[in-house]
This record gives structure tokens, C-alpha cells and sequence, in this order.
């Protein structure tokens, strides 16, 4: 078995949480927080599943995501 280690961004869009995983532009959505998390899982372990080894441009490393506070006059 392979494992592979992904970032993931989820963010809310009206009543749903949108879930995407931006190193093989994989997404997925659910009502809740977890929801959206389980279903991209699965998104991805489809993807990964049937995706030729080619495709997969994975980085040696997830990048490093923060918040930043910019204040503008």
C-alpha cells in the first residue's frame, strides 16, 4: 500500500464546505466540516487509484499554509 501526504483547503460556499486538494486538483464537498474531508479522501483514493503514475506530480512535501493580517489604509 501507498500513502501519499496532501494539503487540503475547505472552505465554506453558502450551505456546503467545498474541499480541495491543490496539489492534484482533486475536490469534493459535504454539509459539514468532516463531511467534506471524508468525501475528498474518498475523491482521492479514487484518483489515485486509477490515475497513471505520470499524473501524479506530487511535491516532496505539502506546502506550509498560514493566515496572514495585511492592514491597508
Amino acid at each position: 500500500m501507498t500513502h501519499y501526504k496532501v494539503s487540503i483547503v475547505i472552505e465554506r460556499e453558502d450551505d456546503w464546505y467545498v474541499a480541495l486538494c491543490p496539489e492534484l486538483d482533486v475536490a469534493s464537498q459535504g454539509r459539514t466540516i468532516e463531511e467534506a474531508r471524508n468525501n475528498l479522501r474518498e475523491a482521492l483514493e479514487l484518483y489515485l487509484e486509477t490515475a497513471d503514475p505520470s499524473e501524479i506530480q506530487l511535491p516532496h512535501e505539502p506546502p506550509f499554509v498560514s493566515t496572514l493580517d495585511v492592514a491597508v489604509k
